[in-house]
C-alpha cells in the first residue's frame, strides 16, 4: 500500500511542472512596478491615473510586444514543448481564464524568450493582464503562472520600453566631527545623487555651508581635486525650527550644454522628477549637526542579488565588486553615458557597458535603448560607429528577441562603413570617401573633418611597458589603411551576415559572409609582417603596436598558425592600452587560450591595473588607469569596468552559443586560479557554476543549467592519461586542442577530469 502511494505521489509530481516565473513584456520584468517621484510605490498600474503627474512606469510602447518567461522542470534535461498564453483586459477575466484579448491556445514551440503578441489590437494608455503555462518533453504540464499586468504608452510607436530612473535613500557609513567643528560624512561609495538634510535652527537668516565631493586629501574633502573628479559647495539658507532641506544641484555647463562636443551630440539631461545630480561620496557640513543625512541616489533599477562571483583570489574578488557596482552607479542617466564630464553616449563606452550589465543583472532594456539611441547620434571615431553593429548583435544573442534588429537593420548596414571601401578591399577615412552622403547615412551630425580613426584614447603619447606618459595607442602609426579600423570593419561584416540569417534574408547573409571573408583575407595578406610574426599598424607603417595585433586576434581574424607569434608579441607590449582597449586585449588573450597572461592582468596590482583604481580611492571604475594617463579623467566611467564581463564570459567561460541562451557554452580558462564560483543571470534563468582546479592533476566543475536550455561544456584536457567523468559516469568527450567537450542538458551536473598518471 505504501509503495503504491509513493509511486502515485511521484507520478503526480512529474506530471505537473512548476509554473513559469520572471514573466517579461518587451524584456521588462517588473511591468507592474509604479514609481512615485522616482521612488518605488505601492501603486498598481490601474491606480496610476489618480496620481499620473507624479508617477513613472515602464510603459509598453509596441502594438505587438514580445513575451518571455523562465521555464522550470522537476527532471533533468527539461525542454519546453508548448505554451499557452492568456491575455485579458481585466484581472477578473484572467482569473476566470477568459482571455478577451488573446488566447494563444496550446502552441507547440520551445520559444520561451520572445513570443510575439498575436491578439486583438492593444489600445494606448491601457492596463492589460496576462499569464502563461507550459508543457515539457517529459509530459509535464505546469500550472498557470502568477498573473502579470502591464500598461501601454499613450503612443504605441514601437520604441524600446524601459524603466524610469529610481531614487534610493542611502545613509552614511561614518560621520566624523573635525577639530574645526565640521562634520565629515562618508557614504561608503561614490554615487550620483542629491543631499537631503534634516536639522534645526533657532535664529533668523541662519545658513549652513555644505561641501560635496568624490575624494579626500589629508583626511578632509579635497577642494581642488585633479581632472574631472567632482567637488562642489552650497550655502543653504535655514528657517527657524526643524525642517528637511534638499541641496539643489547646479547644472554643469560641461554636461548640459547642447552640442558642446565635436560629434554635435546633445547630452542626456536628467528628468524633472530626479532633478540634477552630482557624483559624490563625501560631504562636509560646516557648523551644523543634522538629525538626518540622506543621499538621494539616482540609478536605473538594479537587482544587487541577481549575480554573484567569488574566487580564491582576493584581488580578483575586489576587482569584480568594483566593476559590478560601477554598472549600477553609472546608470544614473537612464542611457549609457561616458561619465559625468560630457554625459553623452559613446559607442565604445556602451558596448563594454552592455556586456557588463548583462553579466551582473537580468536587465536588457537599458542596453537596447542606448544602442538604438546611438544609431541616430553617432560619435566621431570611425571604429566606434561600427561598434553599433556589435551592440545590436550582442543584444540579440543575449535576449533572443529580434525586435531591435528588425527595426535597425538598414541603419546597421550603413554603420559597417562599406562606403569607405577601396580597391584593395580595405576601408579608409583618408582617401576622399568621407562624403556628406556617407555621414548622413550613419546619422553623424559633426563636420566631415572630425570623423576619423581613434585606435585608442587618448591618442598622444609614447610607447613602453608600464609607461608613465599620457597617450594609449602604443606608438600607433596612422596610415591611409589602418589595421584596427579594418579589423572592426571585418567583424561588422561578419555580424551582418549573422543578422541577415536571423532575419531570414539568405541573399544578404551570403553577401556579407563573402565580404567579411574578403576583408579578412586582405588584412592577412597586406598587413601581416612575417619577419616579426605580428601585424603592422597599417600599409606602409613599418611599425607594429599592441592594438594592431590584439584587435585582429579578438575578432578571429588571425589564422591558427599565427596565433602563437601574435600572442607572444602582445606579451612584449604589456598593458600598453587604455581601460577601453583592455576589453579587447583580454578578449584576444582568451581567444588565444593564453589564460595565464589574462589572469595576470586581471589580478595585477601594478599602476596600470583595475586594482589601482581601488588603490586610488575610487569606488567606481575610472576613465583611465590613473590621472597621469589622462589628466582630465573622471572617476565614474563604465568603460573601465570590463572585468564585470570578462570574468563571467572569459575566465568562467559562460556565453550564449545560440540567441537567447538556447544553447550555452561553458568554457572556463582558470589558469592557476584554484577555485571560483558564479551565479550568472540569463534570459532563461540563472546559470550557476563553480570549479576546483589543481593544474595538471585534477579539475572539477559543477554546473546548474536552466530548464529549456542545453550546454556545451569545455573542460581542460589534462593529459593523454586523463579520465573524464560526467555525473560519475566515465565519458570520452570530443577533443579540441587543450579541451574536452561534452554536451549537457538542463539541471545539475558534475564534471571531473583527473590525470591518472599522477596517481
Amino acid at each position: 500500500m505504501h509503495l503504491r502511494l509513493l509511486i502515485l505521489s511521484c507520478t503526480v509530481m512529474l506530471s505537473h511542472a512548476q509554473s513559469p516565473t520572471h514573466l517579461t513584456t518587451d524584456l521588462i520584468e517588473h511591468t507592474d512596478r509604479i514609481f512615485l517621484d522616482g521612488y518605488p510605490s505601492s501603486l498598481s498600474p490601474a491606480e496610476v491615473a489618480a496620481a499620473v503627474e507624479r508617477c513613472q512606469a515602464a510603459e509598453i510602447r509596441s502594438p505587438q510586444p514580445f513575451f518571455g518567461w523562465v521555464v522550470h522542470g522537476n527532471r533533468p534535461n527539461t525542454l519546453q514543448t508548448a505554451f499557452r498564453i492568456l491575455l485579458a483586459s481585466t484581472p477578473e477575466r484572467l482569473d476566470a481564464d477568459e482571455a478577451d484579448m488573446w488566447d494563444s491556445g496550446r502552441t507547440t514551440t520551445d520559444n520561451s524568450v520572445a513570443v510575439r503578441y498575436e491578439g486583438r489590437p492593444l489600445q494606448p494608455s491601457t492596463v492589460y493582464y496576462w499569464k502563461v503555462k507550459t508543457w515539457d518533453n517529459h509530459g509535464a504540464e505546469s500550472p498557470f503562472s502568477s498573473p502579470r499586468s502591464f500598461i501601454t504608452a499613450p503612443q504605441l510607436d514601437g520604441a524600446t520600453a524601459r524603466y524610469p530612473l529610481q531614487i534610493t535613500d542611502e545613509y552614511p557609513v561614518d560621520v566624523t566631527p573635525a577639530d574645526d567643528g565640521c562634520l565629515l560624512v562618508d557614504f561608503g561609495r561614490d554615487a550620483f545623487g542629491r543631499l537631503r538634510l534634516t536639522l534645526s535652527s533657532t535664529t533668523e537668516n541662519d545658513t549652513l555651508l555644505v561641501r560635496m565631493g568624490e575624494t579626500l586629501r589629508d583626511g578632509r574633502l579635497d577642494r581642488h581635486p585633479p581632472g574631472t573628479v567632482r567637488y562642489a559647495e552650497y550655502r543653504l539658507p535655514l528657517s527657524p525650527g526643524t525642517h528637511t532641506y534638499t541641496v539643489k544641484i547646479r547644472p554643469d555647463r560641461r554636461n548640459t550644454d547642447v552640442k558642446a562636443n565635436e560629434s554635435a551630440v546633445n547630452p542626456v539631461l536628467m528628468p524633472s522628477y530626479t532633478g540634477e545630480v552630482l557624483p559624490f561620496r563625501y560631504c562636509e557640513i560646516e557648523h551644523g549637526r543634522p538629525a538626518h543625512i540622506v543621499r538621494q541616489t539616482v540609478h536605473y533599477p538594479f537587482n544587487e542579488t541577481a549575480s554573484r562571483f567569488h574566487s580564491s583570489d582576493t584581488v580578483l574578488n575586489r576587482v569584480w565588486e568594483l566593476c559590478k557596482y560601477s554598472v549600477k552607479a553609472t546608470s544614473f542617466a537612464g542611457t549609457y553615458v561616458d561619465g559625468d564630464r560630457e554625459r553623452i553616449p559613446y559607442e565604445a563606452d556602451a558596448l563594454i557597458n552592455q556586456l557588463c550589465h548583462y553579466a551582473v543583472d537580468r536587465e536588457y532594456t537599458l542596453a537596447r535603448h542606448t544602442c538604438e539611441y546611438l544609431l541616430h547620434a553617432a560619435t566621431w571615431p570611425t571604429e566606434w560607429t561600427m561598434q553599433s553593429v556589435l551592440m545590436a548583435w550582442t543584444d540579440y544573442l543575449y535576449t533572443g528577441n529580434p525586435a531591435s534588429l528588425q527595426r535597425s537593420v538598414d541603419d546597421l548596414k550603413a554603420k559597417s562603413l562599406s562606403g569607405l571601401r577601396e580597391n584593395n578591399g580595405l576601408i579608409s577615412t583618408r582617401t576622399g570617401k568621407v562624403t556628406p552622403a556617407l555621414l548622413d547615412a550613419i546619422h553623424y551630425k559633426g563636420d566631415s573633418g572630425s570623423f576619423r580613426d581613434i585606435v585608442d584614447w587618448p591618442q598622444q603619447g609614447v610607447t613602453g611597458h608600464e609607461k608613465h606618459e599620457p597617450g594609449e595607442t602604443d606608438g600607433f602609426v596612422f596610415t591611409d589603411y589602418n589595421t584596427v579600423v579594418n579589423a572592426f570593419h571585418c567583424e561588422a561584416l561578419r555580424l551582418l551576415a549573422l543578422i541577415a540569417h536571423a532575419l531570414d534574408n539568405p541573399a544578404d547573409e551570403a553577401f556579407y559572409a563573402r565580404e567579411a571573408q574578403h576583408v579578412k583575407t586582405q588584412i592577412n595578406r597586406l598587413l601581416f609582417d612575417p619577419r616579426t610574426g605580428s601585424y603592422l599598424d597599417g600599409i606602409g607603417a613599418g611599425h607594429s603596436s599592441l592594438h594592431a595585433n590584439m584587435f585582429p586576434l579578438a575578432f578571429g581574424i588571425v589564422p591558427p598558425g599565427r596565433t602563437a607569434s601574435v600572442a607572444a608579441f602582445m606579451h612584449s607590449r604589456g598593458m600598453a592600452c587604455s581601460v577601453y582597449g583592455a576589453q579587447f586585449l583580454l578578449d584576444a588573450l582568451y581567444n588565444a587560450h593564453d589564460a595565464d597572461r589574462a589572469l595576470q592582468l586581471l589580478t595585477s596590482t601594478a599602476e596600470r591595473s583595475w586594482y589601482n583604481m581601488i588603490r586610488t580611492g575610487s569606488t567606481i571604475s575610472l576613465e583611465a588607469w590613473d590621472n597621469i594617463y589622462k589628466p582630465n579623467q573622471d572617476w565614474n566611467h563604465a568603460w573601465g569596468a570590463a572585468p564585470a564581463n570578462l570574468i563571467p564570459r572569459r575566465l568562467m567561460g559562460i556565453e550564449p552559443l545560440e540567441p537567447g541562451f538556447r544553447r550555452i557554452r561553458i568554457k572556463p580558462q582558470p589558469a592557476t586560479l584554484r577555485h571560483a564560483e558564479i551565479r550568472l543571470p540569463s534570459v532563461r534563468g540563472d546559470i550557476r557554476m563553480s570549479f576546483d582546479n589543481l593544474p595538471g592533476e585534477h579539475f572539477t566543475l559543477e554546473a546548474d543549467i536552466p530548464a529549456n536550455a542545453t550546454a556545451e561544456v569545455w573542460l581542460p584536457n589534462i593529459s593523454k592519461n586523463g579520465r573524464l567523468t560526467v555525473d560519475g559516469i566515465p565519458c570520452k568527450g570530443r577533443v579540441d586542442g587543450r579541451f574536452l567537450i561534452v554536451d549537457a542538458g538542463s539541471g545539475k551536473h558534475l564534471f571531473t577530469v583527473e590525470n591518472t598518471s599522477r596517481r
